[in-house]
């Protein structure tokens, strides 16, 4: 049955910023199908942890802040889910951070913090990954959120522009790489969501009109809305999909 092929009962997922909005439900969606969560944050992740324990599961949480991470640290957290969980199958790359300004009036800190957490750490997690699933002689699977910004310039977010981009090119390089290898690394890129980084905009009547006259679907994505595309990619049916970024943004990109 293809149902099976989504089953992903028995493998071990890790997903950053993992402590609310889009990375809290992709952590849900990968539990409900059947998956052990590992939930990385800079913030307390307890309300996530306490939702997945509902289901009968024994999260690991991992308060973690992603700034500044080398190698050695990733492959500690890495290290962290193997001690916890007994195996380590599926690596979520979504922490990231975005910061608003004329591109003339960027700071060296706000334009180094968000590449090194957008992008730097992402590899660097990428990196511990890999090098964890050739040692074990296994396949894997490495999901990183891209954005719309991944094909789009945006506007006063010139830094989160560079880094999603950078995100796209890195997960297509990889996947180059490592597909000989088993490991599939592919991106989403979610389209204008429900979250509290959206809220100052949809908070604000002409850009929320605007925004919504260019999306075909008609509304702002939901959270739960990435579940399927996050399971699809973590999962057994996509193991012929390799350097994928796939857009779920109601239509934005076909507009």
């Amino acid at each position: 049955m293809v149902l099976t092929q989504f089953d992903l009962t028995g493998k071990v997922a890790l997903v950053t910023g993992a402590a609310r909005g889009l990375g809290a439900s992709m952590a849900m969606g990968l539990t409900e199908a059947g998956a052990e969560v590992a939930l990385l944050d800079r913030l307390p992740v307890e309300e996530s942890a306490a939702a997945l324990s509902a289901l009968g599961r024994r999260p690991l949480g991992l308060q973690f802040d992603l700034l500044g991470l080398t190698i050695e640290s990733a492959s500690e957290i890495v290290a962290k889910c193997v001690a916890h969980f007994g195996r380590f199958d599926i690596l979520v790359n979504n922490a990231g951070i975005i910061r608003r300004s004329s591109a003339l009036d960027v700071s060296a800190e706000d334009w180094t913090d968000v590449l090194d957490i957008n992008l730097t750490s992402a590899f660097r997690l990428c990196q511990a990954a890999a090098r964890h699933f050739t040692s074990a002689g296994k396949a894997g699977k490495i999901i990183n959120i891209a954005s719309l910004l991944s094909f789009q310039g945006g506007v006063l977010v010139p830094a989160y522009a560079a880094a999603k981009s950078g995100l796209a090119g890195m997960t297509r390089a990889l996947a180059n790489e490592w597909a000989p290898l088993g490991i599939n690394v592919n991106a989403i890129a979610p389209g204008y969501f429900e979250t509290e980084v959206t809220s100052g905009i949809r908070e604000d009547p002409a850009r929320e009109s605007a925004i919504l006259s260019r999306i075909p679907a008609g509304r702002w994505g939901r959270p739960d809305d990435l579940m399927g595309a996050v399971v699809f990619l973590a999962s057994d049916a996509s193991d012929y999909v390799h350097g994928t970024v796939l857009a779920v943004d109601g239509g934005w990109l076909a507009r």
